[in-house]
């Protein structure tokens, strides 16, 4: 959902400033590395102290880069393959920080050994969603299917828990408890996604290879054909 409505609002949105970098003469690879770069100092210098609203803001900040080094590929008519592979490759350095924040936090001050583990576990199911739909489509596979928790979704729920989590440095009470609960939340979700996208890989699999098996069976029988005759013929 958040992929289908909000990447197109914020894209017509970002736009202008897309355009403005282009006429400076930034590349959409610069931008996508210093994007990487805002987001991982976020998440790995302000979350592992608890400053949680400041680290929000700064990789809300940065984490726009995404949809602006896209904007201004497409812009400059000059999309590759090389900036694909970039640009997915530095989003999941950018979400193993994140979650490698939370983890750094509670494996530290936050002394919480569960919600460490948790962390740790949404940290490596986002990595595994994300390279089950790759190697699915390395494969020849569409793997069409729209999961519980994409990485839209991961970011967004963790990022509004932890920037809202903030707000307890600033004397609300009780409100640190939304982090562990969009922890949660992304783990189980993470989880349903992955087991979707393997189940869907299953079927799709399957079915390809029951197609090869029909278009090959004719060709077999026609050999087939062609050997008894020629037995026939002697």
């Amino acid at each position: 959902m958040l992929n289908k409505y909000a990447r197109a609002f914020f894209t017509r949105v970002l736009t202008p400033f897309a355009a403005f970098l282009i006429r400076r003469g930034v590349s959409p690879d610069t931008v996508t590395l210093i994007g990487t770069a805002g987001v991982m100092a976020g998440a790995l210098v302000f979350y592992p102290r608890g400053e949680f609203f400041w680290g929000t803001i700064v990789i809300t900040l940065f984490v726009f880069s995404d949809l602006v080094d896209g904007n201004m590929a497409r812009q400059l008519g000059r999309s590759s393959r090389w900036g694909a592979f970039l640009d997915s490759t530095l989003d999941r350095v950018a979400d193993g920080a994140v979650f490698g924040g939370f983890a750094l936090w509670y494996a530290g001050n936050g002394d919480n050994n569960v919600l460490c583990a948790v962390s740790i576990f949404c940290l490596a199911s986002g990595q595994v969603v994300s390279y089950t739909k790759a190697r699915g489509e390395s494969i020849g596979l569409p793997v069409a299917v729209n999961g519980l928790v994409e990485r839209a979704e991961r970011l967004v729920i963790s990022l509004v828990a932890a920037g809202l989590a903030g707000f307890e440095t600033f004397g609300v009470p009780g409100i640190h408890v939304l982090l562990p609960i969009a922890l949660w939340i992304v783990a189980v979700g993470s989880l349903v996604t992955l087991v979707q996208r393997v189940v869907t890989v299953r079927r799709e699999s399957a079915e390809a290879e029951a197609e090869a098996a029909e278009d090959a069976a004719p060709g077999a029988t026609a050999q087939e054909n062609a050997s008894h005759g020629s037995e026939a013929a002697k």
